[in-house]
């Protein structure tokens, strides 16, 4: 099953600035939003901690973490890039689907563009876990209009102890297995959020579980390619102490923005070639993320074959104005924080 329509081919990926119902109604409201991620979550939540969870924009030139003191809340367009030690949503999943018919029905779009805007929900947790969230997930479209997608978050570098499972061939099998043994309803498309891959044996291992899980189906229908690059580190002004916070101590965390564009753009070329190869999987679509901050960013995005592209730092500086400007062409010397 294809994912639903997205017009425009452009929205938020999952990120801190996906959290609130404030953040998720303003993005279902713009116009140049054509879904809606919302950030990823938990069954029974994710314990946020301020002094360890944190995210820091910083230049991709010079590596100087932008100052949070500025008096008039802006902060310069080159501070393009983002390290974050942050792992998922503290709201748990059960609640965001609560909501999703309280963010349709206060918008300001027209009827009959709100009954179609896609939400894509991003979850995360145990293969069983997951697949309650599944459940649930189907449940609540039949009580919405608007499409729905599960995007399965296998790619967090932020937790300790924890590898990212889409790293590995038997956790994906896993995963795959035990959804693929569920009936989908109708309207309901399951994806699978990659971290990125630096190697072709890990593009192989992917692959190789996606086909081991297409007997007789393949339960995957997106990729979204790429999370954030893990074991990341940037200082703070003295050049002596880690620029945020980590449960570590280290402040070392996940990667992403403008130095993550080139990484995203071969993961995306390499998905989707890997993908057609194979009659079973070439129906996949990919939605492509990192570092897409202007309009040829996006279009760069779109000519290595993703279907979507979604915007995460460039969202977090600027805010749901990003999504216009990107469509537009163009983009400001400043941007406002958030």
């Amino acid at each position: 099953m294809p994912l639903p329509q997205i017009d425009p081919p452009l929205l938020n990926s999952a990120n801190p600035w996906a959290t609130t119902l404030q953040d998720l109604q303003q993005l279902f409201d713009c116009p140049h939003t054509g879904a809606v991620t919302i950030r990823t979550s938990l069954l029974h939540g994710f314990e946020h901690d301020d002094n360890i969870h944190q995210y820091t924009f910083f230049s991709s030139t010079n590596q100087q973490a932008a100052p949070r003191d500025a008096k008039d809340g802006t902060i310069p367009s080159n501070f393009n890039a983002s390290l974050n030690t942050l792992g998922y949503s503290p709201i748990l999943l059960s609640t965001y689907l609560s909501i999703i018919g309280r963010v349709v029905a206060d918008s300001k779009q027209p009827p009959e563009q709100r009954a179609k805007k896609p939400f894509i929900i991003s979850v995360t947790g145990s293969s069983e876990a997951v697949l309650e969230c599944f459940r649930l997930i189907s449940a609540t479209r039949a009580t919405v209009s608007n499409p729905l997608c599960m995007e399965i978050n296998l790619s967090c570098p932020n937790i300790p102890d924890k590898s990212p499972p889409a790293y590995s061939g038997e956790s994906l099998k896993e995963y795959l297995g035990v959804l693929g043994r569920e009936k989908k309803p109708e309207g309901v498309v399951i994806g699978v959020k990659t971290p990125p891959y630096t190697y072709h044996d890990q593009f192989t291992v992917l692959i190789n579980a996606l086909l081991a899980s297409s007997t007789p189906v393949c339960p995957v229908d997106f990729i979204t390619a790429t999370n954030t690059l893990g074991s990341c580190h940037v200082l703070s002004g003295d050049g002596m102490s880690p620029a945020i916070n980590s449960a570590s101590g280290a402040g070392v965390g996940g990667l992403a923005g403008a130095p993550l564009h080139p990484l995203a753009l071969g993961n995306v070329r390499t998905i989707r070639s890997m993908l057609d190869q194979h009659e079973s999987l070439r129906e996949i679509d990919v939605i492509g993320v990192g570092g897409v901050e202007d309009k040829a960013g996006y279009e760069r995005m779109k000519a290595v074959g993703a279907k979507v592209v979604g915007v995460g730092t460039a969202l977090g500086r600027e805010g749901v104005d990003v999504f216009g400007k990107i469509l537009a062409g163009h983009w400001p010397c400043t941007v406002s924080s958030r």
